[in-house]
């Protein structure tokens, strides 16, 4: 028999100060992967995790991931627990290392200390990802001895530095992650009390174009008019890339509408305030803002080598290269999308200059099956957790990761939930998340393995 989201938040409530305790200790771990994923903090923080999932039935271990040429590498959690062997297996995920603090002066309290103001909790992986974790934990302590489904963790080490060893790990712990459903709570709700799935993922594919004028450097004064600067020559070529609605303008990248329909486009002045975006300028692209930042392409000149304006001096420069990051839509494989840029650039060259372009790196996509049984259990889950109706929402970055998850296990139904908000600030400056959305996350968690254990 399901239990009632009364009873599940019923025993939330009563076991809160511990769950939000597992964000706070979080905080102060400083488990900050950048200062070294192989290093005694992240040792420690992994090892801190393993012990509070042991306090809710997991059998958690520490267990150290080597990369691609077997060296030692971060410190990563598994753990499992089997409650009937005939029922379906849920694989829970979310990173334990956080981002960087640049400049402890740009925050409003101490980023290694978990402190609440009213609804939010400030410090650093308060939501990315320590809620996560709590929100794992909260629901596994919820269901206690009256969990139905077979559970399995992972809990990275290295996420925010890349996952460079994710895919060499599974492959030497392939059991530690076979599973039917896989709940990955490193996303986000659409605001603090209203719910989201995350039902779609850009991938990338990024590119060095080399464009070459001359043979070497030549006086402005004497050549100039007739031969025009790499650095003139490549802004052309960039300036082809979009229409003048500001529309992608390389042939062969598709895109898509918002994966599952879209039930509520993104208010552009919130977007406009969030990203500073000046008065004057009008945003680009056509059709829903949603569209445009989670399932269409966008490129951005990410690097650009050219002399500094200090130091400049009457030279037309013989060549440049500048690097271009494609987001790729979540329907189109990103080496397709990746040759399509390649062409682009080696057949628009302005007045016959030599370009070449040298592909880098190339990410997958990722979109929700919006039909699954797990996604409709997931949907019912969060409005009784939340008491609103959930609104769907896609994401304009990448978590490589997931699709590579998807690739080798490929039977498993894919969940992304997570702890964040619009006002979260990630990665940045008074990172936090809501006290009230987190525990509602949690509640909404532990309704939805109780209501897996009825797809056996």
């Amino acid at each position: 028999m399901l239990l009632s989201a009364d009873q599940i938040r019923a025993r939330v409530n009563a076991d809160w100060d511990s769950i939000l305790d597992v964000v706070k200790d979080r905080i102060a771990l400083r488990p900050i992967s950048a200062n070294g994923i192989s290093g005694e903090h992240m040792r420690a923080s992994a090892q801190y995790v393993a012990d509070k999932l042991r306090e809710v039935g997991v059998d958690a271990q520490v267990v150290q991931a080597h990369d691609a040429q077997g060296n030692p590498s971060a410190w990563e959690v598994i753990g499992s627990t089997v409650v009937d062997e005939n029922a379906p297996t849920v694989l829970l995920y979310a990173h334990h290392d956080v981002q960087p603090v640049p400049d402890e002066n740009e925050w409003n309290t101490k980023p290694f200390e978990g402190t609440q103001q009213g609804d939010r909790l400030f410090g650093r992986g308060a939501c990315d990802d320590a809620g996560g974790i709590a929100i794992h934990y909260g629901a596994l302590k919820a269901l206690g001895d009256q969990l139905r489904v077979n559970i399995k963790v992972f809990i990275e080490g290295e996420e925010e530095m890349g996952s460079a060893s994710f895919i060499p790990f599974i492959e030497a712990h392939h059991d530690e992650f076979e599973s039917d459903v896989i709940i990955v709570a490193d996303s986000g709700n659409w605001a603090p009390d209203v719910p989201s799935l995350t039902t779609s993922l850009r991938g990338n594919a990024t590119c060095d174009v080399h464009v070459k004028v001359l043979e070497h450097p030549v006086h402005s004064g004497q050549y100039g008019g007739p031969i025009l600067d790499a650095n003139t020559t490549a802004a052309m070529l960039i300036a082809k890339m979009y229409d003048e609605q500001g529309e992608l303008n390389i042939p062969g990248l598709k895109a898509g509408e918002p994966i599952g329909g879209l039930q509520r486009d993104l208010d552009e002045v919130s977007m406009r305030a969030a990203a500073g975006v000046v008065d004057s300028y009008k945003l680009a692209g056509t059709g829903s803002l949603a569209s445009r930042l989670w399932t269409k392409p966008s490129a951005t000149v990410i690097g650009f080598d050219a002399h500094p304006v200090e130091g400049s001096f009457n030279v037309i420069s013989p060549e440049t290269t500048f690097r271009v990051s494609l987001r790729v839509s979540p329907l189109q494989d990103p080496h397709e999308a990746m040759n399509a840029m390649v062409d682009f650039f080696e057949s628009n060259a302005p007045f016959g200059a030599q370009v070449h372009v040298e592909p880098l790196e190339a990410g997958m996509g990722w979109a929700m099956d919006p039909n699954c049984t797990a996604t409709q259990d997931a949907l019912e889950s969060l409005k009784e957790a939340f008491g609103v109706d959930p609104v769907n929402k896609g994401e304009g970055g990448s978590i490589p990761f997931i699709p590579e998850l998807q690739k080798i296990f490929p039977h498993a139904q894919v969940l992304v939930t997570g702890p964040e908000d619009p006002i979260s600030n990630a990665h940045s400056p008074n990172e936090s998340v809501s006290v009230s959305g987190l525990k509602n996350d949690v509640v909404a968690e532990a309704l939805l393995l109780d209501k897996l254990a009825q797809n056996d």
